[in-house]
């Protein structure tokens, strides 16, 4: 199968890593000097490091190149969420039938969700769908197991995806609540910066436990107001994504909270990072859809408070202590 990647960075980097193995897989980046040194010295040293790009796997800066290869087969969007929209304007003139996209969160501009970017966009009539579950990018390139889902209302797409990337160590499953796998997606980056801000503090693993338990029913809340359903969120792109984001070392947002718990400010942290965190280019969207749908999401609100209206961590922890009890289920 011919398959294009566009977005050269780590989690881009990786699939096609992944995927070279078995189809024709072109990775494109928009940096012409960092795609020939990718050429160059087969690895991505910037985004991926250590990890060797296969000698099968075709870059290219060149955008036609990259999206004409994808006629005939399958397109994959390894952009943030910021940069969906921007790229999906530059392939309307393209005859691309299927169209998978990879990015977590929310547009900040327009609070709409990777799905309502693309029908904006590109309109109903494209097969299209989101690529979403635990999964960093250093162990997918390394060739560790890992278990995925393909969100899609369209079946032939999902088959088409799980034809191309299910095999090997990587495990493919299907979905048509694509709401479901994208507000999963979205909410647990926040989530995973709460967590990091408690184990920054040192609150122990009870207080991790019970934070990502009442994380998970924040996104359940929100998610089925939305129209997803709840046992999506019982699965990969919900509980799945959620646990590895919050726990693992890895998690860029987990980092944030990390370093947000030792005094930091936003800014240093995010210039230090040098990658994208969604939870924090997302949360006030997210704070924004809970009060459109009238959901209460005290976790969410309490990193917004300290990321964007100088709570302190030790506040956004006594907030949430501070909450009246109530039934498990509410």
């Amino acid at each position: 199968m011919k398959i294009s990647i566009l977005g050269a960075g780590a989690w881009g980097t990786a699939l096609a890593i992944a995927t070279s193995r078995q189809h024709q897989v072109v990775l494109w980046g928009r940096d012409q000097d960092v795609m020939h040194q990718m050429q160059i010295k087969r690895e991505n040293t910037k985004r991926l490091p250590t990890a060797i790009l296969p000698d099968a796997l075709s870059l290219t800066s060149d955008l036609h190149t990259a999206l004409t290869h994808a006629e005939q087969g399958l397109l994959i969007l390894a952009t943030s969420v910021a940069g969906l929209r921007p790229t999906l304007q530059k392939i309307h003139s393209y005859a691309l039938p299927n169209i998978v996209w990879l990015c977590k969160g929310v547009e900040t501009q327009t609070n709409l969700l990777p799905h309502q970017i693309v029908q904006q966009e590109l309109g109903d009539q494209i097969a299209c769908g989101a690529l979403s579950g635990p999964s960093f990018a250093q162990e997918v390139a390394a060739g560790l197991p890992c278990a995925l889902t393909i969100g899609s209302s369209n079946n032939a797409l999902r088959e088409l995806v799980v034809s191309a990337i299910h095999g090997g160590f990587i495990r493919v499953y299907s979905t048509d609540d694509v709401i479901g796998v994208e507000v999963g997606g979205a909410v647990k980056n926040i989530l995973a910066i709460a967590t990091g801000v408690t184990d920054g503090l040192g609150l122990g693993l009870n207080a991790r436990a019970a934070l990502i338990t009442r994380g998970l029913a924040e996104i359940v809340r929100l998610g089925v107001a939305m129209g997803g359903r709840a046992e999506t969120f019982m699965g990969l792109t919900g509980m799945g994504d959620l646990i590895l984001t919050c726990t693992g070392d890895l998690s860029r947002n987990r980092r944030v909270g990390l370093q947000l718990a030792t005094g930091k400010s936003l800014e240093t942290i995010t210039t230090e990072l040098g990658h994208v965190a969604e939870g924090v280019h997302s949360v006030q969207a997210i704070m924004h859809l809970a009060q459109l749908h009238n959901i209460e999401m005290p976790i969410v609100d309490a990193v917004a408070r300290v990321l964007f209206q100088h709570d302190s961590p030790k506040q956004m922890v006594q907030r949430l202590l501070a909450r009246e009890s109530r039934l498990e289920a509410n």
